[in-house]
């Protein structure tokens, strides 16, 4: 296992997979990168729409700050990417894109975002044909 993809967003079981993440890179030596996506509203044409006012860019990028100061505390060297689309389509196509081995997300338990279909970590496991590990 060379490279491995995190999608990081600061949900608890985001840091959980953050957490899992570091100990699989070290121990395996693999290349860690770390993406947080802000998603875009979408309408009916499904084109781009505005940034959602309570999930911007901005706090994405805080986001990999935190998860960047999280890995160096451990030791782990990592890539950071912070995009604006749709999350679990970003991350499926950045695993595809860099081959890697191994997608880390963090597991929601909701059953209203499965309902909605906003699930991201299902979505990602659905659009990928790496190993997807999804940490509750």
């Amino acid at each position: 296992m060379k490279k491995i993809v995190l999608g990081y967003d600061e949900s608890d079981s985001a840091k959980r997979a953050l957490e899992r993440a570091a100990e699989l890179s070290k121990a395996l030596g693999a290349e860690l990168i770390v993406a947080s996506i802000a998603p875009i509203m979408t309408s009916i044409g499904r084109s781009a729409g505005p940034v959602d006012p309570t999930d911007t860019p901005s706090e994405h990028y805080a986001e990999l700050h935190h998860a960047q100061s999280y890995l160096e505390g451990e030791g782990v060297n990592a890539e950071y990417l912070g995009g604006l689309g749709h999350p679990a389509e970003a991350i499926a196509d950045l695993a595809k894109d860099r081959d890697a081995d191994l997608i880390v997300v963090g597991h929601h338990h909701s059953g209203i975002s499965r309902l909605l279909g906003q699930s991201v970590s299902e979505s990602v496991a659905h659009r990928v044909s790496c190993d997807v590990l999804l940490v509750y």
